[in-house]
């Protein structure tokens, strides 16, 4: 490596650390992650636009597809009836519950939900179903049948939680016979489709003794995965000030996951050039001393919030979509894929309208299957292994290169966000013999040898589990 080089790479980044070091996990971490999930990532299912007909029937033919491609869990977004009083759009919100125990007949039947369930179980994936607890349509069932349920303004009409959630409105958790009543919804599905557990949406609206009880109700009946849709490191912006929690310790008792949402907004100022490349250092710290090495956070690219109002993938991460689907896809927590993205997705899907994806030919097909199918059998990968190692490698300020291994598994790692070339210095520890991921062959890492890594690319070299 030339004296330039070196000196460009001290000035940028000069630590190189394992970050865990097998920590005992917390005595309040009391979740035990099902086995299934420790290798797993997740694919966020929109059944509206999936397909033309929009439908679990429909889905379901992509199961084989997606087995191959690595899926772990399946995430359905709500699958219940849509309230028509005061609905968005032609369809309405799949957030705006009118029935929690019901399905949605735009998507199919009870038997279609219960046949694509099993037929997920038969491809050794698994399933949860979206649950939004913190709110119904105002003409739900429960609008209708227990109106003291719901929180009122001064004049005792019912509100919605958020100022511009016109479509529906605020449950009352103070009322005991609605948390027993929802805790019973949920169970519902575990008993009558045989789900694996639930993403809940804005989880931390809702108190937490209801979400630490219901989790205990669940593993009653089965091992269940929890995925809460909030971040304690990241303050909404549809909150007024004041109103975030940043300890509701939701990954304590009741979650197994929560949204990494903090990084996904780093990542996005990053492909803007308004934060360098190192700032997602900061971040990892922060993320290991609010959390334990056994916690899982969902890293991603994109999902259905991100899509429809924030843009495209390729509109806000431009040249980096795909890099930093592999940095996301790689580093501690668990990722998660949104529909659409093996095609490049490159429209924002309508939320409260029908607008199938245009598949075409699936042109990151194979990108997702390598970047799923490594996660799945590198146990240096494995999610919430505080045994597992992370060692961060000194590199260009463009380029974040880390090695995750434990025992004689490793993967390394190499992303360049910016728009050169650049040569990564490999320490001595990494020289040895790898197997290139992404273009499929034998790869050598001699001493003294810089590995080279394209503008708006990655290099991803795997040792052990090929």
């Amino acid at each position: 490596m030339s004296a330039a080089l070196l000196n460009a790479c001290q000035q940028r980044q000069t630590e190189t650390t394992a970050q865990n070091d097998c920590a005992p996990t917390p005595p309040q971490y009391t979740i035990k992650h099902p086995e299934w999930a420790r290798q797993a990532s997740i694919y966020e299912v929109n059944i509206r636009q999936y397909t033309p007909e929009g439908t679990f029937k429909a889905f379901e033919k992509h199961l084989p597809r997606l087995e191959k491609m690595g899926v772990g869990i399946l995430w359905l977004m709500p699958v219940h009836p849509i309230g028509q009083e005061k609905r968005k759009g032609a369809l309405g919100s799949y957030y705006s519950v009118q029935d929690y125990r019901a399905v949605n007949p735009e998507m199919g039947t009870l038997d279609d939900l219960r046949h694509l369930v099993q037929e997920a179980h038969k491809r050794g994936m698994h399933v949860i179903l979206d649950w939004v607890a913190n709110h119904t349509s105002w003409d739900s069932r429960l609008a209708k049948e227990h109106p003291d349920w719901f929180t009122r303004n001064g004049q005792g009409q019912p509100v919605p939680p958020v100022a511009d959630w016109q479509d529906v409105i605020d449950l009352d958790f103070s009322k005991p016979e609605l948390r027993q009543y929802m805790t019973e919804s949920m169970a519902y599905w575990v008993r009558e489709a045989d789900v694996d557990g639930f993403r809940c949406d804005v989880a931390g609206l809702v108190p937490m003794e209801f979400w630490n009880t219901t989790r205990q109700e669940l593993e009653k009946m089965k091992p269940v995965f929890m995925l809460a849709e909030w971040d304690e490191l990241h303050n909404p912006p549809f909150l007024k000030p004041g109103e975030f929690d940043p300890n509701t310790r939701m990954l304590e008792k009741a979650f197994d996951a929560t949204y990494a949402l903090r990084l996904r907004y780093l990542l996005d100022s990053v492909a803007r050039g308004q934060q360098p490349v190192a700032a997602i250092d900061a971040y990892l710290k922060a993320e290991r001393a609010k959390y334990p090495a056994s916690a899982y956070l969902m890293n991603f690219t994109t999902s259905h919030d991100i899509n429809s109002w924030d843009g495209t993938e390729y509109e806000r991460l431009g040249e980096n979509a795909v890099p930093q689907a592999v940095l996301t896809g790689l580093l501690p927590g668990i990722p998660m894929v949104y529909s659409g993205q093996e095609s490049a997705l490159k429209k924002r899907l309508k939320f409260f309208d029908k607008d199938p994806i245009e598949w075409g030919s699936y042109p990151l097909q194979d990108f997702y299957t390598r970047l799923l199918q490594l996660k799945k059998r590198n146990p240096a990968l494995a999610n919430g292994d505080p045994c597992g190692q992370f060692t961060r490698l000194t590199s260009p300020a463009s380029v974040y290169a880390f090695v995750r291994h434990k025992g004689e598994n490793a993967v390394l790692v190499a992303v360049n966000m910016g728009n050169q070339l650049e040569e990564l210095p490999i320490p001595r520890e990494w020289v040895g013999e790898y197997q290139d991921v992404f273009v499929d062959q034998a790869y050598s890492i001699a001493p003294e040898v810089t590995l080279p890594v394209p503008p708006h690319s990655y290099r991803v070299l795997e040792r052990g589990q090929q």
